[in-house]
């Protein structure tokens, strides 16, 4: 029998996977998948339910719903200052996972070098090799996760098509400052590079801090794809509902490779999303204040324990460095294992941080999420209790 394609015949099962597998056959509290247990904001269900029953089922443009595109391009006006023309420049995606394939695939050819800031999204990977690049690899380290210059220049050559920015970051929390965004600018700017700014986390940010979108970086209008997801800014990851900011000759392409993938999404969420991004500013701001309780409530309740919780400025995650634990194997901390006997023995799932990384992987963190009811978080902490 002829081979599968290699990319994904030699890809194992994830650990998100195996995580859940786990704490599902040991009845643990899982906070290793990444996603809200809420319901949702009940208006925008309402509105979803509303054009169910009573809108159109049937294809809606392959672009998306000027609904939700001029919605999405006022958000870009709104939050961030710039101008978008929701005809040209913008599109609707099956989520931002199908938003970052099409991406990837029409904007990347076999040869290309692709930079991606590890520890990253999982999907990057694969995608950037389907599409025939080599991924150039920038790896962050904690506690500080700082993007350093050097770094950055060394993975960069002429043959560097984009570079992949997550920001606010998942896995680290880390939000990028300000010099890191003019470096990532100068460096896209003198590379000729697309930027593919993944900011799905862009309403979670915390400590009174403000989400620095890359589409509003100066420079860089013409070459950042910006990527956002319904999915996290309204609590509602299912819905897989994403969209594209781009400018007219680079989306024109990007939509190319979005019609035969997904071709469109269901008309009801693109309503309900598109009266979402109308929401008040008490929305957005009730739902990073509500994300930072939570994560106060789960940090604070890890210090007690006497864990070493880093740094967390934005998304739905913590981490805490298992150095010190005792859990090493030939003397380096072995992070797969550690979540492997912690869902075993104390009952709580949460992810290795080495599955984030490719080239040089932090062994030594683990990732727990925090989007979780207040009782399912205080019951992950009970059964944490003597861990350190």
């Amino acid at each position: 029998m002829r081979s599968a394609n290699p990319v994904y015949a030699g890809l194992g099962t994830t650990v998100f996977e195996t995580m859940s597998r786990l704490a599902r056959q040991h009845q643990a509290v899982n906070l290793g998948q990444g996603f809200p247990d809420d319901r949702g904001p009940a208006a925008v269900l309402e509105r979803a339910a509303k054009a169910l029953l009573e809108g159109s089922n049937q294809y809606p443009p392959m672009l998306g719903l000027p609904e939700l595109r001029q919605a999405v391009a006022a958000h870009a006006q709104r939050f961030y200052g710039v101008a978008v023309d929701w005809e040209s420049e913008t599109m609707v995606t099956s989520g931002a996972t199908e938003a970052l394939a099409a991406t990837i695939f029409s904007l990347v050819e076999p040869g290309d070098e692709v930079v991606l800031i590890e520890p990253f999204y999982d999907a990057y990977l694969p995608l950037v090799q389907r599409a025939g690049a080599i991924p150039r690899f920038v790896s962050l380290t904690p506690p500080h996760w700082r993007l350093e210059r050097a770094d950055l220049v060394a993975a960069v050559s002429p043959r560097t098509k984009a570079i992949i920015v997550n920001n606010p970051m998942n896995p680290t929390g880390r939000v990028f400052d300000v010099d890191e965004m003019a470096l990532i600018a100068e460096i896209a700017e003198g590379a000729d590079a697309f930027v593919i700014a993944d900011e799905v986390y862009e309403h979670i940010v915390f400590d009174g801090m403000h989400h620095r979108s890359l589409l509003a970086q100066p420079g860089l209008r013409d070459r950042v794809i910006k990527l956002g997801s319904a999915g996290k800014t309204f609590s509602l990851t299912g819905w897989k509902v994403g969209y594209v900011t781009a400018v007219p000759h680079v989306l024109g392409v990007i939509a190319k490779a979005h019609q035969f993938l997904t071709f469109t999404t269901p008309p009801n969420l693109q309503m309900a999303v598109a009266y979402g991004l109308t929401q008040s500013d008490d929305y957005f701001r009730d739902l990073a204040a509500d994300m930072q309780r939570r994560r106060d409530r789960f940090i604070a309740g890890l210090q007690h324990l006497g864990l070493d919780v880093l740094l967390c400025q934005g998304t739905y995650f913590a981490n805490i460095d298992i150095a010190k634990l005792g859990q090493a194997t030939a003397g380096q901390a072995d992070d797969v294992a550690f979540c492997r006997d912690l869902v075993e023995r104390q009952g709580v799932a949460a992810i290795p941080l080495s599955a984030f990384y490719s080239a040089r992987p932090v062994r030594s963190v683990i990732r727990f999420c925090f989007a979780k009811q207040d009782q399912v978080l205080d019951a992950a902490l009970e059964r944490l209790a003597g861990l350190a």
